[in-house]
């Protein structure tokens, strides 16, 4: 399994940026696709974002797509997430997670970071 710690979150305007960092741990993460999920509180938690673990594909949901980019270094074992043009909609605790390729289910999901909140102001 992969373990992971995210970081970067924070306090932001509408229309800025922020980067989000996903520290991995584990000699297999390069056996992992992983991905980004969101929530907000009294909401179920969202699929955000996906990359292969080659990174050659990824995959995104509708209400990012053309905002946010997810990356990774197989040789420094981290993920990111950059988000721009961000929206008081996108406030919400961002996780990092070793995902299935092909489901946006985060049941699917075996282990959770702690995640990192975002907060975007009007």
């Amino acid at each position: 399994q992969v373990q992971v710690v995210e970081s970067g979150g924070g306090l932001v305007q509408a229309g800025g940026s922020l980067r989000l960092s996903c520290a991995a741990s584990g000699r297999t993460f390069n056996n992992y696709d992983m991905g980004w999920f969101r929530q907000t509180p009294g909401r179920e938690r969202e699929f955000v974002a996906a990359i292969t673990r080659s990174g050659g594909s990824t995959v995104y949901s509708n209400s990012v797509k053309g905002r946010f980019t997810i990356s990774r270094d197989n040789a420094g074992i981290m993920v990111y997430l950059q988000m721009s043009s961000l929206k008081p909609e996108d406030t919400a605790v961002y996780y990092c997670a070793a995902v299935t390729w092909g489901t946006t289910d985060p049941g699917s999901v075996d282990v959770w970071g702690q995640g990192t909140q975002v907060t975007v102001s009007s």
